[in-house]
C-alpha cells in the first residue's frame, strides 16, 4: 500500500442537480479515508449555455418549468438535499461559468496563501472551498437565487467572512480565469462530458454521474491496495 494519498480529480457543474445530491458522497469519502485521500476540485460547463441546455433542449418538454419539475423529482430520491418548489423558474442563471469563475478565484486565494489559516476553519470536515461551493449550490437549488450574478456571490462571501476585495482582484487580473481554462483543458484531456465525474489513477479510472458511494469507495480502495508500479488486473 502506497504512503502517498490517492488523488481524485472531481469535476462538476454547480447547477447540476446530480452533483448537488452527490456532495454527501464526497463527505463520506473524506470521513472514511481521511488523509489517504486528496480531492482536487475542477469545473465542467455542462450548463455553460443554459438557454441551449434547457431553453432549447426542453422546449417540447415544458421548458424551464418542465426542467424544474424534473429536478424536483430527482431530489425526491435524496432526502438530504433541499430544493425550492420554484427551482429553474424566475430569474434563472444564464450560465454556470460565472459561479465557477468566482469559486476559482477562491481556490486561487487558497493556493497562494492569500487566505490565512485562521480563515480556513473546517465546516463539519469540509474545507473552506468545499463549504463555499456547497453553500453556492444551496443558494441556487434551495433559495432559488441567481448565482451567476456577482452581487449574489459577494453576498455569500461576506456572510462567510471571505476577503471580497481579494476575490474581486483575482477575478479582474485573470487568475480565476486561468484556473477555469485549466479545468477546461483537463476536461478535454480526460474526455469528460458529464457532471459529476471522478478521475482516479492518473486518468485510468473514470466514474461519471449518479454513481453509488460503494462503487466510488471500491475504486479508491483498489488504487490504495495496488503496490506501487504494479498494474491492477481486475
Amino acid at each position: 500500500m502506497s504512503d502517498k494519498p490517492i488523488v481524485i480529480d472531481h469535476f462538476s457543474d454547480v447547477l447540476c442537480v446530480w452533483a448537488y445530491a452527490a456532495q454527501i458522497r464526497l463527505d463520506e469519502l473524506r470521513r472514511e479515508f481521511g488523509r489517504q485521500l486528496q480531492i482536487n476540485y475542477h469545473f465542467i460547463p455542462i450548463f455553460g449555455t443554459v438557454e441551449k441546455r434547457i431553453g432549447e433542449a426542453w422546449q417540447d418538454k415544458g421548458g424551464y418549468p418542465g426542467f424544474g419539475q424534473h429536478v424536483l423529482e430527482v431530489c425526491q430520491q435524496f432526502p438530504h438535499v433541499e430544493v425550492s418548489a420554484d427551482v429553474w423558474q424566475g430569474e434563472v442563471p444564464r450560465s454556470s461559468a460565472n459561479a465557477h469563475l468566482f469559486l476559482k478565484a477562491l481556490q486561487w486565494l487558497e493556493q497562494t496563501g492569500e487566505i490565512s489559516c485562521e480563515a480556513q476553519t473546517s465546516y463539519q470536515g469540509r474545507s473552506l472551498f468545499e463549504e463555499t461551493t456547497w453553500r453556492l449550490r444551496q443558494a441556487f437549488f434551495r433559495d432559488n437565487k441567481n448565482i451567476a450574478r456577482l452581487e449574489c456571490q459577494l453576498q455569500l462571501a461576506n456572510e462567510m467572512g471571505l476577503p471580497t476585495d481579494k476575490l474581486v482582484e483575482a477575478l479582474q487580473d485573470g487568475s480565476a480565469m486561468a484556473g477555469l481554462c485549466r479545468d477546461a483543458e483537463l476536461c478535454k484531456t480526460y474526455s469528460l462530458g458529464g457532471s459529476p465525474s471522478y478521475v482516479l489513477n492518473e486518468g485510468r479510472q473514470k466514474l461519471y454521474g449518479n454513481v453509488g458511494y460503494k462503487v466510488i469507495a471500491a475504486n479508491v480502495q483498489e488504487v490504495l491496495n495496488v503496490p506501487q508500479h504494479q498494474a491492477s488486473w481486475c
